[in-house]
């Protein structure tokens, strides 16, 4: 298998910056992702409960291996304030192998 089919990005969103901070830095301090990154200020407009509401939100962009996927999922939810939140894993088609490698190296269980 290549680095990149190893690879995943985890998109994330958050009440605000402050809980992408706190769920990024426990993934990261957990080893789970090699690497977060916090887009702020972000708007979100979508369906709830019958209703199209907006609200203000941030972004977790997180980089982990295929293989840490279910267990970073897992500690999203146990972090996030959603009951429901938004927490998907995406392939990444191509890439820097060194970059691939150490987002591997970094994720690697001990």
């Amino acid at each position: 298998m290549t680095a990149e089919s190893q690879c995943r990005f985890i998109y994330v969103t958050t009440s605000g910056r402050d809980e992408a901070l706190k769920i990024g830095r426990f993934l990261v301090q957990q080893r789970l992702v090699a690497c977060a990154n916090v887009l702020g200020d972000m708007r979100a407009i979508f369906w709830w409960e019958g209703k199209v509401k907006e609200g203000e939100e941030a972004v977790l962009i997180a980089k982990t291996t295929v293989d840490r996927v279910d267990e970073v999922l897992s500690a999203v939810k146990e972090q996030h304030s959603y009951d429901c939140p938004c927490a998907i894993a995406l392939p990444i088609f191509g890439g820097l192998p060194a970059y691939l490698g150490w987002i591997q190296e970094e994720t690697h269980a001990e």
